[in-house]
């Protein structure tokens, strides 16, 4: 299957702003794209590409202040198939966890953790560990909430 991806992100900015972007395709599907555009800007600025520890890729560049717009356009083939299932999947305790991967266990701003703590202990902490804890979580989330930057708050 083919599928078409892209944007147009316009912004205003008051002055000139250093910008860092993670909009790229991950260098795992390189070999995928079938037909993609420059990341372009306007007013055109010079931009370059870095790669964080996790393998994202990374642009940077500065708006300047006044309106800015940065565009992108692509064609990627995907199987269309649905990620491996695998229902004996095990949970691993959070103490034997590898020190690299905690950093996603802490809290974020955009997630009030004191509060949905006592949700997700309700609702998922009867339920077998394991692939089925982790798919009701997914559902959940998948069909209950959603990302807005407007509801974003500096708490």
């Amino acid at each position: 299957m083919l599928i078409r991806l892209g944007y147009e992100i316009a912004i205003e900015c008051a002055g000139s702003t250093p910008i860092i972007s993670l909009l790229e395709i991950h260098r795992d599907r390189q070999a995928d794209i079938k037909r993609q555009t420059r990341v372009l800007t306007s007013p055109s600025v010079p931009t370059r590409v870095y790669h964080d520890r996790h393998g994202n890729s990374c642009r940077r560049f500065t708006a300047p202040a006044g309106g800015f717009r940065i565009l992108y356009d692509a064609v990627i083939e995907d199987s269309g198939e649905p990620d491996e299932v695998n229902t004996l999947a095990r949970e691993t305790p959070v103490a034997e966890l590898p020190d690299d991967v905690l950093v996603y266990l802490l809290g974020s701003r955009y997630c009030e953790t004191d509060h949905l703590s006592d949700l997700a202990w309700q609702r998922f902490g009867n339920l077998p560990p394991g692939w089925a804890r982790a798919q009701a979580i997914v559902d959940y989330v998948h069909s209950r909430l959603s990302f807005g930057y407007g509801y974003a708050r500096a708490t």
